[in-house]
């Protein structure tokens, strides 16, 4: 059974409990009067509105490469450990929605920080739809908060970057020129200790990429540690080439696309998102739609869901490109 089958399932189930539930309330004295059809018909209805919100939100889903799984890579910006603090924080939050969400996850490459918290880290979400959804969080997060390493209590702003692009399958063919690789090994692991790796399996993938239509060239740079075994990361990294140069191809189309409408969308990597507050008030603020909670340490616990579903709904819509205006 389709999910569309189920939702007019359970919206017809729904239609026949409330008919149950007035005959059952008809002679009742007392307007607030439950029974058990009633709390029936309420728990219905919470589950029918569900599922159709749900449906609603995978018909958004419906853009090229939206049903593969995604990449996601986090930068940190300026400003030492507190940056490098903030991306561990970001790296927990994805993670923690990858798993409320049932995607398998992978660390395939990170960069830790001196002192605290991490440089960049790239996380490979394996499942469908996973870059439909995560599509939404590309861009600059900003962290406003008392920060724990400065030594005089002071509020600090800092910022991460983060950049997704689609996973890309067995069914998607994308044309490499092996000639314009070239390949550096590395050792890979912590500190120091039993997490250093011995031998050179870390790689490291340089791509001289050629734009067809401007002539401009640009190097492409992937490394890759997830593993001990230098031939499997070489492999994934071409699998991750393959998924930029795939991204790529997908946002000049979409560029094309945007400039032939006369929308235009801000689609540049370091536009700013969203906010996330947690000093003097507590509240997450998604520039791009104007969508708004309180419950931080809920979202840095991976509840993305709402944020991601405004997103998706508002570019159905052809909503406003234009960030909100952050009064912080």
């Amino acid at each position: 059974m389709t999910d569309f089958d189920q939702t007019f399932t359970a919206v017809e189930d729904l239609d026949v409990l409330y008919e149950f539930a007035k005959e059952s309330l008809e002679g009742a004295t007392d307007d607030t009067a439950s029974t058990p059809e009633s709390e029936e018909l309420d728990a219905s209805y919470a589950s029918a509105l569900e599922r159709v919100e749900a449906l609603e939100l995978r018909n958004m889903l419906g853009g090229e490469g939206d049903s593969l799984g995604a990449v996601l890579t986090i930068n940190s910006g300026a400003g030492g450990t507190e940056a490098n603090d903030w991306s561990a924080m970001l790296m927990r939050m994805y993670l923690r929605w990858g798993e409320r969400n049932g995607y398998r996850t992978a660390i395939t490459d990170l960069q830790e920080g001196e002192e605290a918290g991490i440089k960049s880290v790239t996380i490979e979400f394996d499942g469908e739809y996973a870059y439909g959804y995560l599509k939404a969080e590309n861009g600059v997060h900003r962290l406003v908060r008392i920060s724990p390493f400065n030594a005089q209590g002071k509020r600090q702003t800092t910022f991460s970057s983060v950049f997704v692009y689609p996973l890309v399958d067995d069914t998607i063919e994308v044309n490499v020129d092996n000639s314009k690789i070239s390949w550096d090994t590395f050792r890979a692991g912590g500190h120091g200790g039993q997490n250093v790796n011995k031998v050179e399996s870390g790689v490291r993938l340089r791509y001289s990429y050629i734009d067809p239509d401007s002539g401009k060239e640009e190097e492409i740079l992937i490394e890759n540690t997830e593993t001990r075994d230098q031939p499997k990361n070489r492999a994934k990294a071409l699998l991750l080439l393959k998924s930029r140069l795939y991204d790529i191809e997908m946002r000049k189309r979409d560029a094309k696309r945007a400039e032939i409408e006369g929308q235009k969308k801000r689609i540049e990597w370091g536009s700013q998102i969203r906010s996330y507050v947690l000093h003097p008030y507590k509240m997450v603020n998604d520039l791009r739609t104007g969508y708004k909670t309180a419950d931080t340490q809920g979202v840095l616990d991976g509840d993305l869901n709402e944020f991601m579903r405004r997103f998706l709904m508002q570019e159905g819509s052809g909503g406003p490109a234009d960030p909100v205006e952050d009064l912080e």
